[in-house]
């Protein structure tokens, strides 16, 4: 991805942008010979930096810089070198061949996370955990149904962040306004030949359709929708790992964490969550550049206005290289997440016996209990138990209470069938393999070439 949006990366493709434009002209008629498309061919990587810079910083324009720099190691084509073209043919379209070939990175590492996570629901589908709600004790659910929550947000992005790669656009051949007047000039008013011309040169890009409508620059609503789909992306990593980060907290699931790794300076007992709050950084960070294309797009007059640049140069590479870092963090921590049975167990135990009140007074009226007399029996246990836990610190003791009391005798050897915690779960289990069977796997399908590939996590 840092390659992606390289200095080198960029201006290679201006000079492969230059070569597409000179052979479609050629092509279509214009006289530009076979030795300047050979000699163009030759030097595309030939990029003399050093020079490059020095043009720039007399021309104090960029592209002008290139054009001139390219044409110093292109003598014989150097005359023909951008002819017809704006600045943005070589800086729009570049953009979008990049940002097109940055989702391509993606993609495959957004796939691999849903897979590991997969790997993880599928493993412990059936394994009873406390459900939250407003972060409080809720019903239960199970560990697998609760990773699915998070593997179908990322199959939401995963989605997003194919439909917005397929629905890129080519910029095109379209001049200095995206009237296409000065190839019009050039082909001397046939328009068949303009239409041709811009045709050939987004094939060649490898785009299927490119905008008929411009300004000088592509609309900068494209920027938009592909920093949303990565904001979205962050907003799904970072509620993953916020996630996490509560259950190592409860000590009940817990990112990997290397033999020799140190929590705490301070504290050599700590474990702490470092990935999973990187994640969470960098997610916030990811989420907040969206603003910065919705401001842009807003400002654009007319045509176009060049206070665009600047700040796109900044907010597009940062959000793929965002996204990218996150991706590869989220990874590591999906293959190494360690899970501690006997942790939920317990805190299952200390919630269960009030959960399953409402079970002990359909077995009491079953058993010939009247529902009302019932309920307030319960609900007197159920307030002196609460007050052992909270005044007194002690476990939960409502089923001994039960057990103690005498009304309850006919439903006694029906307490333990009615604390069964997989009684509790409802259909979690048939959803995850549901979920896993009817949407995940056949998401996944596209990207099983690249499955096996393991990440090192960075400093």
């Amino acid at each position: 991805m840092c390659f992606m949006f390289s200095d080198r990366n960029k201006f290679r493709t201006w000079r492969q942008l230059w070569l597409w434009l000179a052979e479609a002209e050629q092509a279509l008629g214009l006289p530009i010979t076979d030795e300047q498309i050979q000699e163009m061919k030759s030097n595309l990587d030939n990029i003399d930096f050093k020079v490059a810079a020095e043009e720039e910083k007399k021309l104090r324009h960029d592209v002008m810089a290139h054009v001139h720099t390219f044409g110093h190691c292109c003598p014989k084509a150097a005359g023909i070198i951008h002819l017809g073209a704006t600045s943005c043919y070589v800086g729009d379209n570049t953009d979008l061949i990049i940002l097109r070939n940055a989702f391509d990175l993606l993609l495959p590492k957004l796939a691999r996370v849903v897979s590991r996570l997969a790997d993880f629901a599928k493993k412990h589908a059936n394994l009873p955990t406390l459900g939250f709600t407003h972060y409080q004790p809720a019903q239960l659910t199970t560990v697998g149904k609760r990773c699915c929550l998070w593997i179908q947000d990322l199959c939401m992005d995963l989605q997003n962040l194919t439909r917005i790669r397929d629905d890129l656009r080519f910029r095109g051949v379209k001049g200095t306004t995206g009237t296409q007047a000065s190839f019009l000039q050039l082909f001397e008013g046939d328009h068949n030949k303009v239409e041709q011309l811009d045709k050939m040169v987004t094939e060649k890009a490898g785009f299927k359709r490119a905008f008929i409508i411009t300004g000088q620059t592509y609309t900068r609503k494209v920027d938009i929708e592909v920093l949303s789909v990565l904001a979205s992306l962050g907003a799904s990593v970072h509620k993953i790992c916020t996630d996490i980060r509560l259950l190592a907290n409860l000590k009940e699931m817990e990112e990997p964490f290397e033999k020799q790794q140190i929590g705490s300076s301070a504290m050599p007992y700590k474990r702490n969550p470092m990935r999973s709050e990187r994640c969470c950084s960098l997610a916030r960070h990811l989420m907040g550049l969206v603003m910065d294309p919705l401001h842009t797009a807003s400002v654009q007059w007319f045509e176009r206005t060049l206070d665009d640049s600047a700040n796109r140069r900044i907010c597009l590479a940062e959000a793929f290289l965002t996204a990218d870092t996150i991706l590869n963090t989220l990874q590591n921590i999906s293959e190494g997440l360690v899970v501690y049975p006997k942790v939920i167990e317990r805190r299952i135990r200390q919630e269960l016996p009030f959960m399953a009140t409402e079970n002990i007074i359909v077995a009491m009226v079953k058993a010939g209990g009247s529902r009302q007399d019932c309920h307030e029996k319960i609900r007197v246990l159920s307030q002196q138990a609460a007050a052992v836990v909270k005044q007194e610190g002690g476990d939960n003791d409502l089923i001994e209470r039960i057990q103690a009391d005498a009304y309850f005798s006919p439903i006694h050897s029906q307490l333990e069938h009615l604390l069964d915690p997989s009684s509790f779960t409802g259909r979690a289990f048939q959803q995850v393999q549901r979920f896993l069977e009817e949407e995940v796997y056949p998401l996944l399908k596209p990207y099983a070439s690249v499955m096996e590939v393991k990440v090192e996590l960075t400093l």
